[in-house]
């Protein structure tokens, strides 16, 4: 009974966290559950789309496809203009960035809500409820007053369902009289939570939910299933649902409260281990701190040697210049020497003016020749005395608990891999779990920048999404391990390279010329393969009378008009012809709605010849500009100069394959996108909208590289 209950504040107790809302961490308000299966409030979902589609809006000038996660801020949007943000959609082919993506508070998973927005999400009632006894069980004595008494206000008594509110006796005999349609109201205890009778499909808001879909792990109606989104899902009944649900989770509960013991047990082990830790985190910091008092003295007696050293070559140097001051001073006239030169010039004894005269006359001499060449008796440098401290700065900047028995973690370029996003994973060569968390540093290869600073992000498990990396970048990576207070040394450092433009995504288009009798779709359209099949074994008997086999085109059900992107897939080793590429929309829409005799050899934009030419020339009455691969090569397009030998022009088809068009220069390349590096570029007319294109010609299989988010970040349910 929603909100009618009276529990006691006993049974509600510790569980105010579980009632928090991850974005507001305020209680829940009409909480949403949103598909990875976490709650959040409903104003809080309106904020954090609200502000996507405005980080969108400053975002168009950079033409970015890349559907990244948003920025959540802290202050509120205006009412008027959240209306309004609901109010207009986005159609799926539009260029205009999409406002349905934003992590979710609670896991930081992307989540996507899809073209209907909020309106395609279920209210969580039974969290609505159990915060709504939790609310009374906190206010206790707190009455909930009536909604219509004349100020003041009386307490209520009942609350009714229908008309959502609470009255007081005499205001509800006033408002529900008897013989009315009103007296049939539903009514309970007083309560501020108001909740449907009946759980409604989103969707079909007409139709009340009665199915559980276990692909999507949601309630559904019966016209969801009939021909609706999930037609082709693996449904079974609510009661089932319920019943299963209900078992799994009433076992869980009485495992739990039979373990209480053993809970209590542990609890008690985990405060003495707390009080362990405490006094050995005080021991090692007492060590540590011995330990840099240690360097800090051998520090303290390199410096006092060294300044020592510096102090008497300074005295000495003071010293010689000041000798030297003292003799240039004797050359003044009025000095000494001068003085006593000319006193000696007055004596007329000549063998008394000689035996003086002579050790004088050297004197002047050595003093007129330093005149002559100035020099000092002692430099002012000391250049001798620069202490090189860059290998012990090295060296301290990689002081840490390290211990030779941590394993050196390696990252796994194989596994590692960059799209929309990096995912970077890493093993031990020798040791399973050596670590138990890491360090993964990162920083951006630039010639302007050489010594850029690596940045660096904390990881619990072997792998790690990065995103904001810019596009058409090298970036190295390197990641070390921590096990309590030691770690190990760097890894080798990796480098891979972003995407040449922003990820463009899309999914193959199950309409438009889409051949299903040779080409089968996968239920979420992000593989498509070629086979064989009947038809072409009747065909078969008309071999002789000239039956060819044809190309199966499919095209991206979302289209490009401008700006530059990039999309990435993968082709199956045992395709024997496929084509990729990209299709002009107006010249699409005029070939298919004009059919040609498909049973010719020429009909076909690559009839499998290898000239070449109808790569090279392009045809205007063609839609199509793709490029051939099969039987595990890639095929370059022959130039109308170029020799008829063809080994050239022959590559060992890549593993994941890049296509990136630039729109604004009107200009198409196909890469390697493992290495990222362009493997052929041609031009092309963009002058309509284009759209991803693919072509397969008997046996074959493609496959879209998906986003790393959606790829490898997967919700865990046991349903």
């Amino acid at each position: 009974e929603a909100g009618g209950s009276s529990d006691s504040p006993v049974t509600i107790k510790n569980i105010e966290r579980e009632l928090i809302c991850p974005a507001c961490k305020e209680l829940f308000t009409h909480p949403l559950i949103l598909p990875c299966q976490h709650s959040i409030c409903h104003k809080c979902v309106k904020e954090i789309l609200f502000f996507t589609l405005e980080d969108s809006f400053t975002d168009l000038g950079s033409e970015s496809s890349n559907q990244s996660s948003p920025r959540i801020r802290i202050h509120s949007p205006s009412l008027d203009r959240i209306d309004r943000v609901n109010r207009s959609g986005w159609k799926r082919n539009s260029l205009t960035p999409r406002t349905t993506i934003f992590p979710c508070p609670g896991c930081r998973h992307d989540v996507d809500l899809g073209e209907r927005g909020i309106n395609g999400l279920f209210r969580n009632f039974t969290l609505e409820t159990i915060v709504e006894r939790y609310r009374q069980a906190a206010r206790a004595a707190t009455a909930i007053m009536c909604d219509v008494c004349k100020p003041p206000p009386q307490e209520s008594t009942k609350s009714c369902m229908d008309c959502s509110a609470s009255y007081c006796n005499e205001c509800f005999k006033i408002h529900h009289p008897w013989g009315t349609v009103k007296a049939q109201h539903e009514y309970v205890g007083p309560t501020t939570n108001f909740r449907p009778k009946i759980l409604m499909c989103p969707e079909h808001e007409m139709e009340r939910v009665n199915m559980y879909c276990e692909i999507c792990r949601r309630p559904v109606c019966h016209l969801c299933k009939l021909g609706g989104s999930h037609a082709n899902h693996r449904v079974t009944t609510m009661s089932t649902a319920y019943k299963t649900l209900k078992e799994k989770l009433s076992k869980d509960i009485e495992y739990l409260i039979s373990k209480e013991s053993q809970v209590k047990g542990q609890i008690s082990e985990l405060g003495l281990l707390m009080k362990e830790t405490e006094c050995n985190g005080e021991r090692a910091k007492e060590e540590a701190s011995n330990n840099f008092d240690k360097l800090f003295d051998v520090l303290e007696e390199r410096r006092s040697a060294a300044l020592r050293a510096i102090e008497a070559s300074k005295n000495l140097r003071l010293e010689r210049l000041q000798t030297q001051i003292e003799e240039y001073q004797g050359l003044l006239e009025n000095s000494g020497l001068v003085g006593y030169a000319q006193e000696v010039l007055k004596e007329t004894d000549q063998s008394c003016f000689v035996q003086t005269a002579k050790q004088l006359h050297i004197r002047i001499q050595k003093a007129t020749e330093s005149l002559k060449s100035f020099r000092p008796a002692a430099q002012t440098s000391f250049e001798d005395y620069v202490i090189d401290i860059t290998k012990q700065e090295e060296v301290l900047g990689d002081l840490s608990f390290y211990s030779s028995g941590l394993d050196v973690p390696e990252i796994n370029e194989e596994k590692s891999r960059m799209y929309n996003k990096a995912l970077i994973c890493w093993e031990h060569l020798v040791k399973e779990d050596s670590a138990d968390t890491y360090i993964l540093e990162y920083r951006k290869l630039n010639r302007e920048e050489e010594n850029a600073t690596w940045q660096e992000i904390e990881a619990c498990s072997k792998s790690k999404v990065i995103s904001d990396l810019e596009n058409n970048s090298s970036y190295a990576f390197r990641v070390r391990g921590y096990k309590g207070s030691i770690c190990s040394p760097w890894s080798r450092e990796v480098i891979l390279h972003t995407p040449a433009a922003p990820v463009f995504s899309f999914l193959f288009d199950d309409k438009c010329g889409y051949n299903s009798e040779r080409l089968m779709l996968n239920p979420r359209r992000t593989s498509v393969e070629s086979r064989a099949g009947f038809p072409l074994l009747l065909g078969a008997e008309r071999i002789q009378a000239g039956c060819y086999t044809t190309l199966d085109y499919i095209i991206g059900d979302t289209g490009i008009t401008k700006g530059k992107h990039f999309w990435a897939f993968h082709v199956e080793s045992y395709s024997f012809l496929v084509k990729v590429g990209v299709a002009s929309n107006t010249k699409l829409q005029e070939w298919l709605h004009n059919p040609r005799d498909v049973t010719s050899p020429r009909y076909e934009q690559d009839s499998g010849h290898d000239s070449g030419s109808e790569d090279t020339c392009f045809d205007s009455s063609q839609p199509f500009t793709l490029i051939t691969l099969g039987m595990n090569k890639f095929f370059i397009p022959k130039a109308p100069t170029a020799p008829k030998d063809s080994a050239n022009r022959i590559l060992p088809m890549p593993s994941c394959i890049g296509i990136c068009l630039d729109c604004d220069r009107g200009k198409v390349g196909f890469y390697d996108a493992d290495h990222m590096k362009c493997l052929y570029e041609r031009q092309v007319d963009c002058s309509g909208t284009m759209y991803p294109a693919f072509a397969l010609m008997g046996s074959a299989g493609i496959h879209l590289e998906e986003a790393i988010t959606a790829k490898y970040l997967e919700y865990r349910d046991d349903m």
